[in-house]
């Protein structure tokens, strides 16, 4: 029997009222992507208020790697609500905070000395990250990437790339943040090839420290070892251990931003271990928690120490609930098989995928690391055209038609695979046929024809 179940007109006429009341109560800034509203969740699927069923390619945009209301995750949480909900970690502490930040700890790359404090939001986690960063340091600056996505608060605005909507309005952000290219070999800034490039774009960070900000000023360069929002661009695999080593080389840390490669995501616990680095501070949220929000800041203990007593922290910060929660996904990732599942997963849409680039032009290129994974859509794969306005008209029919995606991309024109880990070959089969055929509406109409790449 398959998964996705359509009884109304999508979306239906409960939903419909809904976004109704949402357009007097809500104020427009708060976009979304589908116009149907969740009456519940489990594992893969998605039930409407309307009771339409769909498969969940977008997992809450990447918080739900272990599942919709895994049981595990669930007993957790009921545990903890029999025994309280909130004392304020900074007033009266409580041992799930500190096995939690005992497990990060072990399970993120490096042997080194690490410590872990906790916070609500991915956003949060990067702003405390640069705190730390410049007190360790004493040093001012920060360098992050075009095409990065690290948060909507001022300080995490600055360090993101894309302007509409995010950033329009909003100025000014704060100063000492710099910006240089990505490896985004795709639309390579330098219109460079990999490997003849000699990975120009990493080696370019010394010609920044000459030409843009001294090296001497610069505490911190932040990434993502896999874009997100970007577009799921993933360098390289030597491209960080270049970029590293010319951080360290003049005490520049390296914050790495897993917020949404994180926890399996890539077919490793952490992303930065598909590139084999250890990076001075990793940054984790979304998927953490398991559905409740919770967000980690990682780092080697000498740096994570340098802020005095009573610098961090946050009412909510570290959450009992949260924090249980957590303890179980980490204790699913080590009973279960979900990262070698992310990678099943990934050639699954990498088969798939590469047969669409074949047929249709309007798939420009195919990538990712283990589940995370996108496709990149064009006008026309010689021009490299982004085909926005395409995107727009496969994400609905996938609607329409009982698939949740999400987009991506600094010209929203890249559609990306956020799955729970916990799907069946069957889902991910059913899925990827609606992909398939709102590739094939949209390019009938347009009268595209199929070519080889």
């Amino acid at each position: 029997m398959s998964t996705i179940q359509l009884r109304t007109q999508i979306p239906g006429p409960k939903s419909r009222a809904l976004a109704e009341r949402r357009a007097q109560a809500v104020p427009r800034g708060l976009s979304h992507g589908t116009p149907i509203y969740v009456a519940k969740a489990e594992d893969a699927w998605l039930e409407d208020v309307d009771g339409n069923r769909y498969i969940d390619f977008a997992g809450g945009i990447g918080c739900l790697n272990v599942g919709h209301r895994r049981d595990a995750v669930v007993e957790a949480i009921r545990g903890q609500l029999d025994k309280f909900l909130h004392t304020c970690i900074q007033v009266t502490p409580y041992e799930g905070y500190v096995r939690l930040a005992e497990r990060m700890n072990e399970v993120t790359p490096g042997k080194f000395p690490k410590k872990t404090f906790f916070v609500n939001s991915g956003a949060e986690a990067v702003e405390n990250a640069v705190k730390i960063a410049r007190a360790y340091t004493k040093r001012p600056a920060i360098i992050a990437f075009e095409d990065a996505f690290h948060g909507r608060t001022m300080m995490t605005l600055a360090l993101t790339s894309k302007t509409h909507p995010y950033k329009a309005g909003f100025a000014p952000f704060p100063g000492d943040v710099y910006r240089i290219p990505f490896a985004y070999c795709y639309r390579c800034s330098y219109n460079l090839k990999y490997p003849e490039c000699d990975l120009y774009c990493a080696r370019h960070l010394e010609d920044t420290f000459t030409r843009v900000v001294a090296n001497e000023e610069v505490a911190a360069v932040i990434a993502e070892p896999v874009l997100g929002e970007g577009g799921f661009i993933a360098p390289p695999p030597d491209y960080f251990k270049v970029l590293i080593d010319l951080c360290h080389q003049h005490g520049v840390l390296f914050i790495a931003d897993e917020v949404q490669s994180g926890f399996g995501r890539t077919g490793a616990l952490f992303a930065s271990e598909r590139y084999g680095i250890e990076p001075d501070i990793l940054v984790t949220a979304k998927s953490l928690g398991g559905g409740l929000p919770l967000a980690a800041i990682t780092g080697r203990a000498e740096i994570m120490d340098a802020p005095a007593p009573g610098a961090l922290g946050g009412t909510f910060a570290g959450n009992p609930l949260s924090c249980a929660a957590a303890l179980a996904v980490l204790d699913l990732f080590e009973r279960e098989n979900l990262l070698a599942r992310a990678n099943e997963l990934g050639d699954n849409f990498q088969r798939r995928a590469r047969e669409w680039q074949r047929r249709w032009p309007i798939v420009g290129d195919v990538r990712g690391l283990g589940g995370m994974q996108a496709i990149e859509l064009v006008k026309s794969q010689e021009t490299k055209t982004p085909a926005a306005e395409e995107t727009k008209q496969i994400t609905q029919y996938c609607y329409e038609h009982g698939l949740i995606t999400i987009t991506a991309g600094s010209y929203s024109n890249v559609i990306r695979i956020l799955v729970p880990l916990v799907a069946t070959n069957e889902q991910i089969d059913e899925g990827l046929d609606v992909l398939e055929s709102a590739l094939a509406s949209v390019c009938d109409k347009q009268g595209a024809v199929a070519q080889l790449v």
